[in-house]
């Protein structure tokens, strides 16, 4: 019997993106899987694509009736119900530090029999992740911390709207390059920090910054291996957090920093974890959306918006889904390799992780 991967819809408000690409679904085609799309009004791709790569398309929310072997693929959170969940399911589920709701969903799971293979936690021998949308969330977080700067020197209010995905990079530029052209704005550049600048996620912002020649202060390990707070950090207009933090640290800034005269104008908290104990930026306690990208933060004498928005490349949904897919297709492939140890590592993760939960 032939693997069977089944992409679901994803239900997420503004979420465009898709965890597979019509070219790479091909591919697994013509490697023996079967591939079972679901329509998607929400999509950057359109659904026409993948059924001319050969894809099996039905109804978005049929997943919850695909055979029992089926391996069920998406990139966020799964619907509130049912409230047992059963088959096999690869997405990100934030389940296993210990964030918000992560008991609850984990039952949901051995409830219903089901398994959760992280996408998160899929990783070579070395444990290093073989996918990953990190680069572009980088480059979108850096991106939106520019427009609200620049957006606050010209006194517009809120300094982001709403948000919708760009067609692609370009018109995305165009938009930043007009914000910062402007009479007003141009006067100075922004002073831009970015920790975690050697890793995927800041590699990112640092393309961003780079694309519009502003000047970046790259911090990294090094430059935070003696912990925070950093009080060097309020010398800059915005800051763009891309560290992962797998275990409690000193925090980088706290609550009080936000009262001295001279700080921040903007923080971009790309990591964003408000709901777990390794937030290196404890100020605030809730993620913000793409209908409410900021949140306000100090005490009002000078603007200090923060974004935590927590699925950032979906501001560039097509070309981050090419990205991501190319990088998962050879973990992909692997489901038919009995024994893979990248699936026996996220399948035992599950299970460890499920245990602990009940």
């Amino acid at each position: 019997m032939s693997t069977h991967i089944w992409l679901r819809a994803e239900t997420k408000a503004g979420e465009a993106r898709r965890a597979l690409a019509p070219e790479d679904a091909r591919t697994l085609i013509d490697a023996g899987f079967q591939v079972t799309v679901e329509c998607s009004h929400q999509s950057a791709i359109p659904d026409q694509e993948y059924a001319e790569a050969g894809c099996h398309l039905v109804e978005a929310g049929q997943w919850q009736r695909a055979p029992e072997h089926t391996y069920i693929l998406g990139l966020k959170e799964l619907p509130e119900l049912p409230e047992s969940i059963s088959g096999r399911h690869i997405y990100f589920a934030h389940a296993y530090k210990q964030q918000q709701g992560w008991q609850s969903l984990l039952s949901r799971f051995r409830r219903g029999d089901g398994e959760l293979l992280d996408l998160e936690y899929l990783v070579d021998d070395a444990d290093r992740r073989l996918a990953a949308f990190g680069y572009w969330a980088g480059y979108v977080g850096a991106a939106l911390g520019v427009l609200a700067w620049a957006n606050q020197q010209r006194g517009v209010a809120p300094a982001l709207k709403p948000l919708a995905p760009w067609n692609n990079r370009s018109a995305l530029l165009a938009e930043l390059r007009s914000a910062i052209d402007d009479p007003i704005v141009k006067v100075q550049s922004p002073k831009l920090m970015i920790i975690g600048a050697g890793g995927r996620v800041g590699s990112g912002a640092r393309a961003l910054a780079d694309n519009l020649e502003i000047q970046h202060t790259d911090w990294d390990m090094a430059e935070t291996a003696a912990g925070g707070p950093f009080a060097e950090i309020l010398s800059h207009d915005i800051l763009v957090n891309c560290v992962l933090v797998s275990e409690a640290m000193p925090p980088f800034l706290t609550p009080d920093m936000l009262d001295a005269p001279e700080r921040l104008q903007v923080i971009a908290d790309v990591s964003c974890d408000p709901y777990g104990d390794y937030n290196p930026l404890p100020l605030y306690q809730r993620c913000t959306t793409l209908q409410q990208p900021l949140i306000s933060l100090g005490d009002g004498r000078q603007p200090l918006d923060l974004i935590a928005i927590d699925h950032l490349p979906a501001l560039l949904p097509r070309e981050s889904s090419e990205d991501y897919s190319r990088q998962l297709l050879p973990v992909l492939l692997g489901l038919n390799e009995p024994g893979n140890r990248i699936w026996e590592r996220a399948r035992t993760l599950y299970h460890q992780h499920s245990r602990a939960a009940s």
